[in-house]
């Protein structure tokens, strides 16, 4: 296990394309980073350095105490699980888990002992001596994180692996990588553009933008306490309603914090204008005002509040839930929202 530090870490392209600007970041021994943000952002390439697949045009790069910077990525102890499970189709599962190591002239003993102890961790013992053409999708993905449970490396990086399996499968591999995590403890650096991901995942989460950080915290920090309007509107489902508020600032109020009451006993009143049902809850579409004239709003409530479309109700914002921004800059202010 070894700590990770990015200093002032960049890359433009030949083409003058700017994909990392500048990034700092320490990544914590045993820690497990998620690098989120949408397409384009500069996540993918910023662990492609990190694997010594892409150089830096600016910045150190640190593994442990050792400079990496120039290293190719077989010097760096590192291993990576993409998107793609890269498996020889062959091999049967259990030459697959063992490759790596026959490559680097492990003996054969220590070769099964590990393969057998990967295996017995991702619950891969029945399917061993099957081909990845006999595997599901979500058992092909295990082997490929097992690939990289045998090499024992300082640093696991994943890039978007869960990306090719359904949503059921999705959640299920999400929690096996969790408990992975805790019963590994190494470090692991993990890139997603799927934000559910990133919240459930990561001991910390960094999030980026135009190949900038934007912040950097445990999950519930990111929520509650967004540095600006990105992050808030990034994170969270559904996303946050943002406001105007009298004073020139944007507010904003996650969907969750928006409570829909009987007409007239609100801070406002609203027209429903479509109503979700998603079974746990229900995901209300709102237009302010009796006229329908003012901004929209989402509210989530329970399933069982009586609320029908084309009709008029109250809604009630708790001030201490509000997130407050500039106008201009969408940084954070911390001083309480008005909305009167």
């Amino acid at each position: 296990m070894a700590q990770v530090r990015l200093e002032g870490i960049a890359k433009t392209y030949p083409n003058g394309h700017v994909a990392v600007r500048g990034v700092d970041l320490t990544i914590a021994d045993g820690e497990f980073m998620v690098l989120v943000g949408p397409s384009g952002c500069g996540k993918s390439t910023l662990l492609r350095m990190i694997a010594g697949l892409e150089t830096p045009t600016a910045g150190r790069l640190l593994i442990g105490d050792r400079d990496v910077t120039a290293l190719p990525p077989q010097d760096r102890d590192i291993a990576m699980v993409f998107q793609s499970y890269a498996l020889y189709p062959h091999m049967s599962v259990r030459e697959n888990l063992g490759f790596g190591l026959r490559m680097r002239r492990v003996g054969p003993e220590a070769v099964a002992e590990r393969v057998n102890a990967a295996a017995l961790a991702l619950g891969l013992e029945p399917v061993l001596d099957r081909k990845p053409a006999q595997l599901s999708g979500g058992q092909r993905q295990r082997v490929a994180l097992g690939r990289a449970i045998v090499r024992e490396p300082k640093v696991f990086l994943f890039d978007e692996p869960l990306s090719n399996l359904d949503a059921k499968l999705r959640v299920e591999t999400r929690a096996e990588l969790a408990r992975l995590h805790r019963r590994l403890k190494t470090t692991v650096v993990y890139v997603t553009h799927d934000q559910e991901e990133a919240m459930t995942l990561g001991s910390r989460v960094a999030v980026l933008l135009d190949g900038a950080l934007q912040q950097v915290a445990p999950p519930m920090e990111l929520y509650r306490r967004p540095a600006n309007r990105f992050v808030a509107g990034f994170l969270g489902s559904p996303e946050m309603n943002f406001l105007p508020d009298q004073s020139g600032v944007v507010v904003g109020v996650r969907p969750h914090d928006v409570t829909i009451v009987p007409r007239g006993t609100g801070d406002f009143e609203a027209w429903v204008d479509v109503v979700e049902p998603l079974g746990s809850e229900l995901v209300v579409h709102l237009r302010l005002g009796t006229d329908r004239a003012g901004p929209g709003l989402r509210a989530v409530t329970p399933p069982e509040l009586p609320i029908e479309p084309e009709t008029l109700v109250g809604v009630r914002l708790e001030p201490a839930r509000l997130h407050r921004f500039e106008p201009d800059t969408g940084q954070r202010i911390d001083s309480p929202p008005s909305l009167n």
